[in-house]
């Protein structure tokens, strides 16, 4: 493919303009990290930090910066170009032109155990040993690899992909253009028991989870459905591996929660929230808009929306950089205070 074409096809969805460096349009075959890219490949810078590499690379092609030191260098070095407001955004959209997720094709697999009642929308696909039971409805275009599980009456929107081996419990909703990937469990039973005397007294489940349209939920994540009500994740919410959101959560438009983030029931995480790997947080805690949690951070009360939080327990980011910073200086203080109490009376 020309160089110029992938300029063209990355400018049509693009909102921002594109400056491509005339006379040099080259074959490119391929996609490839900055540093082990070879000629004929595309790749890109991100910014200063990687900047370095236009010196190095044996890429064919860059995605830079709008960076006039960056575009003369890959110039001197006959390396074609373009610039971008985001070279990762751009990257990505290029990484589409030459890869395509596999899809199978419309239709059942003859394994298959498909209830009576099941209702399945028009070009569905439905692969091998996957077990569909009463009640349950299927969007235009769904995809459910081999052996997915459905539970009765859940609800699968268009075009939403289940990939092998997860699991859907009964009365879950799932909207449209979803991704549900391997091992993940979609409306299990929440944790709920009463304690008494004689012991944990079981609280049964009984309210529902729902997903809305286009969220992502990662490898053997699992979301609960809570005792009454509903478990939410906003529309577009992505979700890495291995994230646990337990019965009663509340989760908003926009979130991104990368691995093994978990949280304790009856959370609210407002939209556009990012939590960093490892988070954890506390039963009932109120997560604002738009505010960032560290990785590993521990977050047991309510976090403003924008604040940026980080540590075990959770502080306001500059605090815990000035509380670290006192930490280090802890073994010299120390010395410095029994010093003091020699020469006190």
């Amino acid at each position: 493919m020309k160089f110029s074409t992938i300029a063209d096809k990355i400018q049509i969805t693009t909102a921002s303009s594109l400056t491509v460096n005339p006379g040099h349009d080259p074959d490119i075959i391929g996609v490839a990290a900055v540093d082990q890219a070879s000629f004929g490949m595309l790749s890109y810078i991100e910014g200063d930090k990687f900047a370095t590499f236009v010196d190095t690379t044996e890429a064919g092609a860059l995605i830079l910066p709008q960076n006039p030191v960056l575009q003369t260098k890959a110039t001197d070095r006959g390396i074609a170009w373009l610039s971008a407001p985001d070279p990762r955004l751009a990257f990505a959209r290029a990484i589409g032109l030459f890869y395509t997720p596999f899809q199978p094709a419309p239709g059942i697999h003859p394994s298959a155990v498909i209830d009576s009642t099941a209702v399945c929308g028009e070009n569905v696909s439905i692969g091998a040993n996957a077990v569909i039971q009463a009640g349950v409805h299927l969007g235009t275009g769904v995809c459910i690899h081999p052996n997915v599980v459905i539970y009765p009456n859940a609800r699968v929107g268009d075009r939403t992909v289940l990939h092998a081996n997860c699991v859907i419990h009964e009365r879950t909703q799932i909207g449209a253009d979803c991704a549900i990937h391997s091992g993940a469990v979609i409306g299990a039973e929440g944790f709920g028991f009463v304690p008494t005397p004689q012991g944990w007294e079981k609280m049964e489940q009984s309210g529902i989870v729902t997903i809305e349209d286009g969220v992502r939920v990662g490898s053997n994540t699992t979301i609960d459905r809570p005792a009454v009500g509903t478990t939410r994740v906003g529309r577009g919410t992505k979700l890495d591996n291995l994230v646990h959101i337990a019965h009663g959560c509340q989760v908003g438009e926009g979130v991104v929660m990368a691995g093994q983030v978990g949280m304790a029931g009856g959370v609210i995480i407002g939209n556009r929230v990012i939590l960093a790997g490892q988070v954890g947080i506390a039963n009932q805690a109120v997560i604002g808009d738009g505010a960032i949690a560290t990785a590993k951070a521990g977050i047991h009360n309510d976090v403003a929306p924008g604040e940026i939080v980080t540590g075990m327990p959770a502080l306001p980011h500059k605090v815990f950089l000035k509380a670290s910073a006192v930490y280090r200086r802890l073994p010299e203080m120390y010395k410095t205070i029994r010093s003091l109490q020699k020469h006190l009376p």
